[in-house]
């Protein structure tokens, strides 16, 4: 099927996911960064709480906004213990998605959750999980959790898991909203200037290098697979 226009204004992104991507409204909080270097992102969330994705593919309201959105992403949030507690059955849920995304001319991009605060061992699950599934459908994977694992090997301030030790705080969404700038307009957060959140200057600037960073090495990472024909 013939690629959809596009709106010339800007990227148009659909999020599907639950409470990880609707707290501290994750869309709305990479549209300010957006705007805040010029550049526009309309976007639209599809979420319900705890829900993984088999549950949004079942219940149609996603595919429906697939397949009549014309966007030019469909980020993908899978339960965050899933890719962890059985990778496999992620992977089938994310499958069911391919090919209503691609006949609707979209990309698919693939949101890495994090750890859990007492669990922080279980990251490499979960980057392997994503990254194997972003290789097979070539997806592009948003390594928000290697962001998070990144910052949190260093320094434990801002804190970024809220109270329930899984949840972002408003820190933690906005690392995550730096590393989904970084992904969707292909250049570093690193300088945006902005009062989307009350955290300082400084801890701004450090997590915004710290999004680039984690998008750098994960760039890297693919460049040394594609050498050396090896899956890391």
């Amino acid at each position: 099927m013939a690629k959809k226009s596009r709106s010339s204004s800007g990227l148009n992104v659909l999020f599907i996911g639950n409470s990880f991507t609707s707290r501290n409204d994750l869309p709305g909080l990479i549209a300010r960064l957006a705007e805040a270097r010029g550049k526009t992102m309309h976007h639209r969330l599809v979420f319900a709480g705890g829900a993984p994705l088999r549950a949004h593919w079942n219940a149609g309201k996603a595919g429906e906004a697939i397949r009549k959105g014309k966007y030019d992403y469909v980020v993908l949030q899978e339960q965050s213990t899933l890719p962890v507690k059985n990778a496999a059955r992620m992977h089938e849920n994310i499958r069911l998605f391919d090919a209503v995304i691609r006949e609707a001319g979209s990309k698919m991009a693939l949101y890495m959750t994090w750890a859990r605060r007492q669990a922080p061992e279980t990251q490499k699950a979960i980057t392997h999980a994503y990254t194997q599934i972003g290789k097979e459908l070539s997806a592009t994977v948003v390594p928000v959790g290697n962001a998070w694992q990144r910052f949190l090997t260093k320094r434990d301030q801002p804190a970024l898991h809220d109270k329930d030790d899984s949840h972002p705080t408003l820190a933690g969404t906005y690392l995550a909203a730096c590393v989904f700038f970084a992904v969707l307009f292909k250049e570093s957060p690193v300088g945006i200037e902005d009062d989307v959140v009350t955290l300082s200057r400084n801890g701004k600037l450090l997590m915004q290098k710290v999004a680039w960073q984690a998008v750098g090495q994960k760039r890297k990472a693919e460049n040394k697979t594609k050498k050396t024909g090896r899956d890391y």
